[in-house]
């Protein structure tokens, strides 16, 4: 909690958290690809020593409609869970189960070198998979939704880090299951 001029006020996670992304992605635009590479995951810069790439990544977004998609969902899901269960909770399940999704990313990219990977639907997708695996009414919709944001892409040619849609899934889905 942050007070100012003895008034309560609360700092909200999931919109500190959009409006952070978009100070990057606006930083982003002002320089060349360079940030791109420095800040998103790589095989060969985080293995040289860019240990901060599992989390800086999800806030480097490859164009307008990358980042307005991915932080219309953080705000749509993040804002439900964080009412819910409080901003450190926010805080655990998106930064915590971003860098592990990004982390098990690294492994799987580990045999494509050259990918450098960008972008918050990792972590997104670790909102929807706690969501999914709470909520068993919509339990479906989730699952055909990351499906169809992970694979539908790919059919019309666009590139897209499908594995760590379903990593973040994953690792959303076993946090709904071990955090009470």
């Amino acid at each position: 909690m942050i007070y100012l001029k003895n008034k309560k006020t609360y700092v909200n996670i999931t919109i500190f958290t959009i409006c952070l992304n978009v100070l990057v992605f606006l930083l982003q635009m002002l320089h060349d690809n360079s940030i791109n590479i420095i800040f998103g995951l790589n095989v060969y810069f985080f293995v040289g020593g860019f240990l901060w790439q599992p989390l800086s990544m999800m806030f480097v977004h490859g164009g307008l409609l990358h980042i307005a998609m991915n932080m219309a969902v953080l705000f749509q899901f993040g804002t439900l869970i964080e009412q819910a269960k409080g901003k450190w909770f926010i805080i655990l399940l998106y930064y915590g189960g971003g860098v592990v999704t990004s982390l098990l990313t690294l492994v799987y990219v580990y045999f494509f070198p050259e990918v450098n990977i960008i972008g918050a639907s990792g972590a997104i997708c670790v909102l929807i998979g706690w969501i999914a695996q709470k909520d068993s009414f919509n339990r479906r919709g989730l699952i055909v939704a990351v499906l169809l944001i992970s694979f539908l892409p790919l059919l019309i040619g666009m590139n897209i880090a499908w594995y760590a849609h379903l990593a973040g899934f994953g690792v959303g889905w076993l946090m709904g299951k071990f955090l009470r």
